[in-house]
C-alpha cells in the first residue's frame, strides 16, 4: 500500500495497456510500478486481532429480559407479549413498537 506524495490519499492500482500504475483518485497523481501485468498478484487479506472475534448468540437459550405487556397475540390469542421499540423511520416520526408472543413466539409490529 502506498500513499500519494502530493495529498496523502491512498493510491490504487490501475491497469494501463500492459502495465500497472498506481494512481491517486483525489488529486490525479500517478506513478508507474514497472513490470508487466502478469508479474503481479493482487491479494486482499483481512487480519483480526485475537480479541476481536465475532460472537454468535443463540437467542433461544437466553433468558427473556424484555418487558412484557398485556396484549392479544394475533396468531394464537395469548394475552401476554414481550415488547421493544426501534426507530425505523425518520427521527421526527414516532418509533415502531414490536411485540413477540410469550407463548408461540410470533412477532408483529405497531405503528403510530
Amino acid at each position: 500500500m502506498e500513499f500519494c506524495p502530493k495529498c496523502g490519499s491512498m493510491m490504487k492500482p490501475k491497469r494501463e495497456e500492459n502495465k500497472i500504475i498506481l494512481y491517486c483518485s483525489s488529486c490525479g497523481f500517478s506513478k508507474p510500478l514497472g513490470g508487466e501485468v502478469s508479474s503481479y498478484k493482487f491479494v486482499s487479506e483481512i487480519k483480526h486481532a485475537p480479541d476481536k472475534t465475532m460472537v454468535v448468540i443463540d437467542e433461544s437459550k437466553l433468558p427473556k429480559v424484555l418487558p412484557t405487556i398485556r396484549i392479544e397475540c394475533p396468531k394464537c390469542g395469548n394475552m401476554e407479549a414481550y415488547w421493544w421499540m426501534v426507530q425505523t423511520r425518520r427521527a421526527d416520526e414516532s418509533p415502531t413498537r414490536f411485540f413477540r408472543c410469550t407463548k408461540c413466539g410470533y412477532t408483529w409490529r405497531e405503528y403510530d
